[in-house]
């Protein structure tokens, strides 16, 4: 078969790879993914849910860039919660539980309805390349073919073992064989790798349990959705359960640790600290007699279970006796054991902000392969990459994100900057700027970004455009709304508030914090005709709105901060900058500076090791 030279070519066909194929092909570029399985297409290889903490904010931003994640999760949900509405906006998150199947299917269908995108299944065993460049891939088909730029988007392929008890066989995921011959190229080029572990619970037969010993989780009563495009919110939904562990299961599982390869060494990458094996929870929380177990049903036409909390890599059987153990679980029949999979990644430190590798030109990593965990940390590095590669073949400047900005920001720069010795997941601890870095307003803040790219229609930056002028104007409408003591005091009593003594402006009302813009809109028939004039978008609009005014104190605050770090951001190193010659600079920050070539102060400030007096001599130098 003779292939044409392509643009991009993406290896791996999972949630970064997917992502990755579809920013070049919808920017442009001739796109051509390889995966070693067409039929594996968009698997969820561990739990079937998209979304949760930091999370769901990092699905909406993927969506208001132009990406497919939460399109794809919205049409494939058989759950949506907004977890952490008991607290502020900046800490909410959205989380559907999905079905695995259609998951897949609608990756599929996407992709292949992607123009400029083609496919080939086949194992990538190689690079192709010429004067440190990458020029192709080589296929275990023995094929060469040639692109101007290359994503690897492996997973845990790359030498992928798997660990059952005293068994391990090599696997990049259940069934499916590991990709062999990369790592070792990339190795002898110099690059540096190393090994990390993860794990996946037992899958179980759903008739064969008792949930009438568990506590139900159903969805929320008016569930939402992720994508900001027109897709539909769930009529239906389907619970998931709660259960728990016990003194009797630890004791039964704790037998099986001299088998486990985590506890004989077998294992030597390092697994996730914030997912980890109910082996390694029992080791590590001795002093807790249960844990919780979340019982999530595969979809909406399987009895197939998977018992998230459970990860394990002990004997099956030891498996099996602690699963019946747990109340509501007596009965049960497993499909097939949990395990544990370790596998090949390169630490980060050796990428630019593009995803590019410093080593090797037009060579971009995206997802588990530098060393993130997480379906959507894996589709937010695709994205990046995607985008990159495009506009690195094109000539174009590369799409980078601040922390300021995005989500995506914060994941990439704590990657590059402070690289990651287990499994990276993203947390809204990781982000300064949470409270500007919401869920709620992803589109507003990235969409004008990704229409400037070519990633969204005019429709559709047109629709964005609508929802912000008419938060705007919703906002201007109640700061000159007046109300009288008698159309409120009977809703601020009820709510424990002050009551109103004069006439005063309806700002100064939503910005109580007993007083939601519910309240307000049932108590004033013209603020209700208001909204309910402001279209389909009108839950959107009066969310955003009222948390712009509840928390604009705090929003002005976070965005002075953002102001004032940015000029940092904005002060450019160059790669072959020699710190080596500022002897006012510590020997630490010598090393590292040399080693990682920051591509801007704000970066250099950020890399453990430099202080303030080292970013002080830097910009003296350049002041210069």
């Amino acid at each position: 078969m003779i292939f044409p030279e392509y643009d991009v070519i993406v290896v791996g066909a999972g949630h970064a790879g997917g992502e990755a194929a579809a920013a070049a092909a919808n920017l442009g570029s001739r796109t051509l993914m390889v995966t070693m399985n067409m039929g594996t297409i968009g698997q969820m290889s561990c739990n079937p849910a998209m979304g949760g903490i930091a999370k769901g904010q990092i699905v909406r931003e993927i969506d208001a860039l132009g990406g497919y994640s939460a399109i794809i999760s919205d049409k494939s949900a058989i759950q949506f919660r907004m977890l952490n509405k008991s607290k502020g906006p900046a800490m909410w998150s959205p989380r559907t539980q999905n079905d695995r199947m259609i998951f897949a299917w609608e990756w599929r269908k996407m992709l292949e309805a992607t123009p400029n995108l083609d496919f080939w299944q086949d194992m990538v065993v190689g690079l192709l390349m010429k004067n440190d460049k990458v020029v192709g891939v080589k296929t275990s088909m023995g094929l060469e073919i040639a692109a101007k730029s290359v994503i690897l988007t492996s997973g845990t392929f790359l030498n992928g073992v798997i660990h059952i008890g005293e068994k391990n066989f090599g696997g990049g995921r259940a069934g499916e064989r590991a990709a062999t011959g990369i790592t070792e190229q990339l190795v002898e080029l110099g690059f540096e790798s190393g090994r990390m572990k993860t794990g996946t619970p037992p899958r179980v037969d759903g008739r064969s349990l008792d949930y009438s010993k568990m506590e139900e989780q159903p969805g929320d009563e008016n569930p939402s959705k992720f994508s900001y495009t027109d897709t539909k919110p769930l009529s239906k939904q389907r619970s998931c359960h709660l259960a728990y562990t016990s003194d009797e299961v630890h004791d039964i599982l704790r037998t099986g640790f001299e088998k486990s390869p985590m506890f004989t060494g077998r294992i030597q990458g390092i697994g996730p600290r914030y997912c980890p094996s109910i082996e390694d929870k029992i080791e590590r929380f001795s002093d807790k007699n249960r844990h919780q177990l979340f019982i999530e049903p595969e979809g909406w036409d399987t009895v197939e279970i998977y018992v998230n909390g459970f990860s394990t890599s002990l004997p099956e059987d030891i498996q099996y006796k602690a699963l019946s153990k747990i109340p509501g679980f007596e009965n049960v029949k497993m499909f097939r054991p949990g395990y544990a999979i370790e596998y090949d990644y390169f630490p980060p430190l050796q990428l630019s902000y593009s995803l590019e590798t410093k080593l090797a030109e037009n060579l971009f990593f995206a997802g588990q392969i530098n060393g993130t965990t997480g379906y959507e940390e894996a589709g937010c590095q695709g994205l990046m990459a995607g985008i990159n590669a495009h506009q690195k073949v094109h000539g174009l400047d590369p799409f980078i994100l601040k922390r300021s900005e995005a989500y995506i920001g914060v994941l990439i720069d704590d990657l590059i900057t402070k690289g990651t010795e287990e499994p990276y997941r993203m947390f809204t601890s990781r982000a300064e700027y949470r409270i500007l870095l919401r869920q709620d307003n992803a589109d507003t803040r990235l969409s004008p970004k990704a229409y400037e790219l070519g990633l969204i229609s005019d429709e559709r930056y047109q629709t964005v455009r609508d929802k912000t002028e008419k938060v705007e104007g919703l906002i201007k409408y109640i700061q000159k709304y007046s109300v009288k003591p008698e159309q409120l005091n009977a809703l601020l009593e009820e709510k424990g508030g002050s009551p109103l003594r004069q006439q005063v402006k309806l700002d100064g009302i939503i910005t109580r914090p007993e007083v939601t813009l519910d309240d307000l809109v049932n108590a004033l028939p013209d603020l209700k005709e208001q909204i309910s004039n402001l279209g389909y978008k009108q839950n959107e609009i009066a969310e955003q709105t009222e948390i712009r005014m509840k928390y604009q104190g705090y929003i002005s605050k976070e965005q002075e901060m953002a102001d004032k770090l940015s000029r940092f951001e904005n002060i450019k190193l160059h790669s072959d900058f020699d710190y080596q010659k500022l002897h006012s600079l510590s020997a630490e920050a010598r090393e590292k500076l040399s080693k990682m070539k920051p591509q801007t102060l704000g970066q250099a400030s950020r890399i453990s090791g430099i202080s303030p007096a080292d970013i002080s001599v830097l910009m003296v130098y350049l002041g210069k």
